[in-house]
């Protein structure tokens, strides 16, 4: 019985051995060979689509850069404005590219003529509300261009004038080349839309003073662009001046004038395109020498006197003394002082006497707006 029982646990043991494996083990093992399979086929796609990428990626930038840049095949494509002010040219590459000229003057398509409002700021635009009214029932006459410190992003809305108008910018230090930096800047960003024939420059401080028709008008039917350029021989005016920047620029042609300005697209080319006194200005007038104030005045005497008003059209308060205009609060805003500032006194037009002087003022602290809201439409004219 015992050899009987063992032969038949031995008999047991080898047919246990040769049972199929178990469902689980089966299940696992194919699993694994599919996982297998399926990251082969996806490295190699993997593979497949680098190698495509490698070749086609450039194929495809350069198309683009030259359906946007080196071939156009439209009129179209040469003056349509920009649809969108961000950019990733350096300031060379901007300049370069605003100073193209047309030889033909003659276009060959209609052209409404614009102005461009050129916003320098640090920030907000507090003033903003008062601006929307004067531009509103306006929009094929006038571009807007805003240059804040590179830090800020404003939040106007959609249905906002300065809705996306910011440009790529840097810092901007009063007294300092890099604010004429910013100056250019805005001129170059604005010469690439080819209908802005007008260039203002403002601040954030800044009101219109009359209707946005009267402003049109005035600046587009002008033969001189307004530009506040005087001999000062006091030490603020040819007292700054630098024997260094000789031969280029000498004293007699030292000019001072207003930061605030207007000029036409042939001087706004002259001032971007310009190499020739910009590094006698960058190298020479430093601090106590305030370059915004000397550098545009003295170029554009040297190379179109005929062409500039010599005056701005922004008005300032200089009568409380000291370094800067006076700046208006709300306390300031009456009936008595819009009219004073907006009647003004007596000045040349078109070399004809007239009452109608400025077309701007400044500065306006962010308390003026209510006032001014309320006063505009029988003031302002708007």
């Amino acid at each position: 019985m015992g050899s009987l029982e063992e032969g038949k646990d031995s008999n047991t043991l080898v047919i246990t051995q040769n049972k199929p494996l178990p469902l689980k083990i089966l299940q696992f093992l194919l699993l694994f060979l599919g996982l297998g399979i399926a990251f082969s086929i996806l490295s190699m796609c993997m593979l497949r689509f680098v190698e495509v990428q490698n070749v086609l990626l450039p194929v495809i930038q350069t198309r683009i850069q030259s359906s946007c840049f080196q071939e156009p095949n439209s009129l179209e494509s040469w003056i349509r404005p920009p649809s969108n002010l961000q950019h990733n040219m350096n300031d060379r590459q901007l300049l370069w590219r605003a100073s193209f000229v047309p030889q033909i003057k003659n276009c060959p398509f209609k052209r409404t003529p614009k102005i461009a409002f050129m916003f320098l700021t640090r920030g907000p635009l507090p003033l903003a509300p008062l601006w929307e009214r004067f531009f509103k029932g306006n929009e094929e006459l006038y571009s807007i261009y805003i240059h804040t410190l590179p830090s800020y992003k404003s939040d106007f809305a959609p249905s906002s004038v300065f809705h996306r108008r910011q440009i790529p910018s840097q810092v901007a230090e009063w007294g300092k080349m890099s604010v004429c930096n910013a100056e250019r800047r805005l001129l170059a960003n604005a010469l690439l839309d080819i209908s802005n024939e007008w260039f203002v420059l403002l601040s954030e401080s800044c009101i219109p003073l009359h209707n946005f028709s009267v402003v049109y008008r005035y600046i587009s039917e002008s033969r001189h662009s307004f530009i506040s350029v005087f001999d000062d021989h006091g030490p603020v005016g040819r007292g700054r001046y630098n024997k260094n920047m000789s031969p280029e620029v000498i004293i007699t042609e030292w000019r001072k004038g207003s930061q605030w300005f207007e000029v036409n697209r042939k001087l706004a080319i002259d001032i971007v395109k310009d190499h020739v006194y910009y590094p006698k200005f960058e190298q020479f007038c430093k601090p106590s020498c305030y370059v915004d104030e000397h550098y545009f005045p003295t170029m554009l005497h040297i190379q179109s006197p005929h062409l500039l008003a010599n005056r701005s059209l922004t008005l300032v308060d200089w009568s409380r003394g000291g370094a800067h205009p006076a700046t208006f609060g709300k306390a300031d805003i009456t009936d008595q002082f819009l009219k004073k500032i907006v009647e003004g006194g007596t000045c040349v037009y078109n070399n004809q006497t007239t009452s109608l002087c400025s077309l701007f003022a400044r500065k306006f602290s962010p308390s003026t707006l209510e006032p001014l809201l309320e006063r505009s439409s029988k003031y302002l004219g708007f």
